[in-house]
């Protein structure tokens, strides 16, 4: 069963930018790429820390600390020290609303 969550306005997150949102199962990192919507899990495989703070580069995150990257689309690790991914959450936009899948 799905639990959509309200993440942010549409107008409110341009191309580029990305949104942290508190929920039940921790901290997910909300990005508008292209104007497409993909969400992450806040936490990198590697040390248990924040990615959000880290570069983006295209449809990568580079981790703050130790420079580890993820697939923002997927959550897919994509280089040393992380060797797992993270989880990706399905996005949708409800009458201008950005929501996140939390159950999925």
């Amino acid at each position: 069963m799905s639990e959509w969550i309200d993440v942010s306005k549409q107008s409110e997150l341009s191309v580029g930018a990305h949104t942290i949102v508190q929920t039940d199962v921790g901290e997910i990192a909300v990005f508008n790429l292209n104007g497409k919507y993909y969400a992450i899990e806040d936490v990198c495989s590697h040390d248990g820390g924040e990615l959000a703070s880290g570069q983006c580069e295209g449809d990568e995150i580079i981790c703050p600390r130790h420079g580890a990257r993820f697939c923002i689309k997927n959550g897919k690790s994509l280089t040393p020290p992380a060797y797992e991914d993270i989880e990706s959450f399905p996005v949708r936009v409800l009458d201008g609303m950005i929501q996140v899948d939390i159950d999925s």
